[in-house]
Parts: C-alpha cells; sequence; structure tokens
C-alpha cells in the first residue's frame, strides 16, 4: 500500500473516452479456461479491491486469471463530473478491459449494481460469458418498487445527500451491508473513506441501471446467485425473479450474510464458486 493511495495500486487502461480504469490483474488469461471479472457494487468507497480481496487470490490460486476493476467514479478510476454513470457507461468499459487483458472467456462475478453490469454484460456478450456469477444483483426490478422500503438504500440517500460527510455516519452506513458488524473493520473504513471523499456527486445524482428482468430468458449460460437474507438494499425476494427469469439458475441463500456475501461468508462463497466454474454443464 502506498502512501498516496487507501488501497493498492494495480493497473491502469486509457479507455477510448480518454478516462484511466484502475484495475487489479492476477495471473494471465489460459485458453483452457475462462478469466473472472470481479464487479464490485456502488456503495461509497467502493473498489474491485476492497470488495474482492478476500476472493482474488483464491480463484489464482485455482489456476484463474482475475480481473477486479473499479468503475469510473470508483476506486483509483479517474472520476469525471460530466458523464452520466449508469450501466451504458460501465458495461463498454469492461467489455474493453476485457480485451485489453487478452482474455477471449470470462466470467462475470457481479454484487449489487456489479450485478446488473454483468447481467448487461452478459446479454451484450452472450458469447464471451459461458457461466455467470451474481451476488444480490441490481437490474430485477424497478428501484422506486422497493427501493424505499430498504434500510439500507434509505441510509444511503440520506449519506450522500449530506456533505460534507461525516466518517461516523460512513461507518454506520458500512453497518448497513452486512449482517454482523464485526466486517466494519478500522481498516474497510480506512480503504473506503478516502475514495467515498474523492467521489463527485454525479456518480450518485446521475447512476442509472437498466432493468432485465423481460430478458433473463436470453440468458443460457449456467447461473449460479447468492442473497443473503438479511440483505438491506436488495430484497432477497428478487431470488426468486432471477430463478423464475433463467431456467439454468441456481440461487443460495445465506441467513448469516446481508448484501456482501464474498465478505461475509468467504470461504464458503469462494468453494461454491469453484465448484460451479469446474463443474461441467449446469
Amino acid at each position: 500500500m502506498t502512501e498516496a493511495t487507501s488501497i493498492p495500486v494495480g493497473k491502469y487502461l486509457v479507455l477510448s473516452s480518454g478516462h484511466k480504469l484502475h484495475y487489479h490483474e492476477v495471473g494471465t488469461p489460459s485458453a483452457g479456461r475462462p478469466s473472472i471479472l470481479c464487479l464490485h457494487g456502488s456503495g461509497p468507497g467502493a473498489s474491485g479491491y476492497s470488495n474482492f480481496k478476500g476472493n482474488m487470490s483464491a480463484f489464482a490460486e485455482a489456476g484463474y486469471h482475475v480481473l477486479a476493476p473499479d468503475y469510473l467514479g470508483f476506486g483509483l478510476s479517474d472520476k469525471p463530473e460530466d458523464v452520466e454513470y449508469s450501466t451504458d457507461l460501465h458495461v463498454p468499459s469492461m467489455r474493453e478491459l476485457v480485451a485489453a487483458a487478452g482474455a477471449t472467456q470470462v466470467v462475470p462475478i457481479g454484487n449489487s449494481l456489479g450485478g446488473a453490469i454483468a447481467l448487461q454484460f452478459t446479454l451484450d456478450y452472450p458469447d464471451l460469458v459461458p457461466k455467470l456469477i451474481l451476488m444480490a444483483p441490481g437490474g430485477l426490478q424497478e428501484p422506486q418498487e422497493y427501493a424505499f422500503t430498504m434500510a439500507g438504500v434509505l441510509r444511503m440517500l440520506q449519506f450522500v445527500s449530506n456533505r460534507p460527510f461525516a466518517i461516523e455516519d460512513f461507518r454506520d452506513l458500512l453497518g448497513h451491508l452486512v449482517f454482523d458488524p464485526k466486517h466494519i473493520t478500522d481498516e474497510a473504513v480506512a480503504e473506503r473513506w478516502p475514495v467515498a471523499l474523492e467521489q463527485p456527486i454525479p456518480v450518485y445524482a446521475s447512476m442509472r441501471v437498466g432493468v432485465y428482468t423481460d430478458r433473463l430468458s436470453e440468458i443460457k449460460c449456467p447461473v449460479l446467485g447468492f442473497w443473503g437474507t438479511h440483505d438491506k438494499f436488495l430484497p432477497v425476494a428478487h431470488a426468486q425473479i432471477l430463478l423464475e427469469g433463467i431456467p439454468t439458475a441456481k440461487v443460495i441463500l445465506s441467513n448469516q450474510c446481508g448484501h456482501w456475501v464474498m465478505i461475509e461468508d468467504r470461504d464458503y462463497f469462494n468453494a461454491e464458486c469453484l465448484a460451479f466454474l469446474e463443474r461441467s454443464g449446469v
């Protein structure tokens, strides 16, 4: 970790837009197995590293090439104020990254906003995606139909609308993402807080996520889903939408997790993902 950044510096890709995309990479692409694309959520201060640092090494040790990007507006990537932070911005950026990394097949692993990006990526580039892993993904229902009943969403809206930010409020917001507050360590706060302070208002004010319910049946690859039953951001009832929309989908529910299954039940999550990746067919 450098003195200048709260998370380790990985690599940078200059996108066709001219903006710089920061990402971490472990391993190299292999013709024999797909690359893993770790797609983080939209919480203030989020980054690929902070969300997936406990998972990347497990996938890499199993022989997978892993990419963990920071979307524009997040982590150490550029944070322009003159763009709309929609899935239509993020998905092409992820396609550019995959191409630049030399990956020809990729399994997106997406949480929350990352889940919506993973869904759109799979729909836009089906030939690139042999399997898909989702954790409480966005994009399954219009936000106005559920968001204002979710304590975590309400807390995040309250947080991002009150500047200057207070670190005590930030820690409280992070606490809404988990079931057990032990996961909100001083280290976790220290990693995310400086990033949150740098994020411009448009990152949240212009955030737009597609709704893919009517297109889920187009996804033919095997899909593995995870949901914490204590999720305060995306209703666990959305798991049924996923199951009804994608015949190949299987969903694991955990009563020990909130919104961050990959962090809260890391070892189980890693093992289930690797078993899914190694399994032939559905």
